[in-house]
């Protein structure tokens, strides 16, 4: 296949300086600044390739943001080698702009006082994309994300929802190898992200863009993506299929069930209550302690029940599983992928 993006051994570090308070601790800081190395990303190494859709998710602070700045080009690395399409980005930026799309779900890159379709004029000559090219993606893009409704608002009026969606449109007017989408569904509705997510996979499938998403929603990941990239400490946890992680992580079930009647007691022996609302209760419980027979026996002893159900937990309890277990660089070896 054919490597995108390539990243090895890559590190960024910044100086964070403390601040002396008070009037006296400011007059000091004017002679003397003392400062610590945070290091943001600290020897991290993956490979993409061309049509990928690889979720790269972590908790606030991770080094996600950092190594997005680092492969647009946007930061410099402190140590360690990145290429995108070929271009290391820092050095060849205008090269590498080229050929990448960026929406970062909490700011635009349009302009704010114009219509959306001025931007995108603006866009197509900052880029030089043909008319005809300029045309045809406006079209294609505008039957899946229904620009015209606001085609000629200006983008302060948007609502998030349309403004997600002209950004998104507009990273990829100019047709890029690579698109980087950060946080492209916070804060939309329902329906606004399912359309999002249904552009992305089509637009994946059709030109076989590789995208690298960084994002809170897991629901994002499990709807796009196949690979999953943890990070967290600045350093990755964890790289391979997502359902890989499912079978190594996953080992409780949600035993849910409906009761005929609110029992007074409705502990069990093998099992934790996660939650308890009148009649319903959910049960947390491991398939290596514990045979779903064995618990659903026990119940029918019991109680009455009117319905039952086995559920695997959400992603967000693997990811958190993760952390909370932070799998060595010889574990995530052994997973098998």
């Amino acid at each position: 296949m054919d490597t995108v993006i390539e990243v090895k051994d890559l590190c960024k570090e910044f100086k964070v300086y403390h601040h002396r308070k008070g009037f006296a601790g400011a007059f000091v800081n004017l002679f003397s600044r003392q400062h610590k190395i945070v290091r943001a990303v600290d020897g991290i190494s993956f490979t993409v390739q061309r049509g990928e859709v690889v979720g790269y998710i972590g908790p606030n602070g991770a080094g996600k943001s950092t190594t997005i700045k680092m492969l647009t080009g946007i930061l410099v690395p402190t140590s360690g080698y990145l290429t995108v399409n070929g271009y290391v980005p820092h050095r060849e930026r205008k090269e590498n702009a080229k050929r990448i799309g960026v929406v970062f779900g909490q700011r635009t890159h349009l302009w704010f006082d114009l219509p959306v379709q001025e931007s995108f004029d603006l866009l197509r000559h900052i880029y030089q994309i043909p008319m005809k090219l300029y045309r045809e993606n406006l079209e294609r893009f505008d039957s899946i994300l229904e620009l015209h409704h606001f085609f000629q608002t200006p983008v302060r009026q948007l609502s998030l929802g349309q403004r997600m969606r002209a950004d998104i449109a507009a990273a990829l007017l100019h047709n890029p190898d690579v698109l980087f989408l950060d946080e492209p569904t916070i804060g939309l509705d329902v329906v606004a992200k399912e359309r999002i997510r249904q552009f992305i996979r089509q637009i994946n499938a059709e030109r076989q863009v590789t995208i690298i998403l960084t994002t809170h929603d897991l629901n994002d990941v499990e709807k796009l993506c196949e690979r999953v990239i943890l990070i967290d400490s600045a350093r990755i946890l964890y790289d391979g299929k997502l359902v890989a992680i499912r079978k190594l992580l996953s080992r409780e079930r949600l035993l849910i069930v409906d009761y005929a009647e609110e029992y007074a007691y409705v502990e069990l022996r093998h099992a934790v209550i996660s939650h308890q609302e009148k009649t319903g209760v959910h049960y947390r419980f491991s398939l290596h302690e514990n045979s779903i027979a064995e618990l659903i026996g026990e119940m029918l002893e019991r109680f009455r029940i009117v319905d039952l159900s086995v559920q695997e937990p959400e992603i967000e309890e693997v990811v958190r599983a993760i952390y909370e277990r932070k799998l060595s660089l010889e574990q995530q070896v052994r997973v098998p992928l």
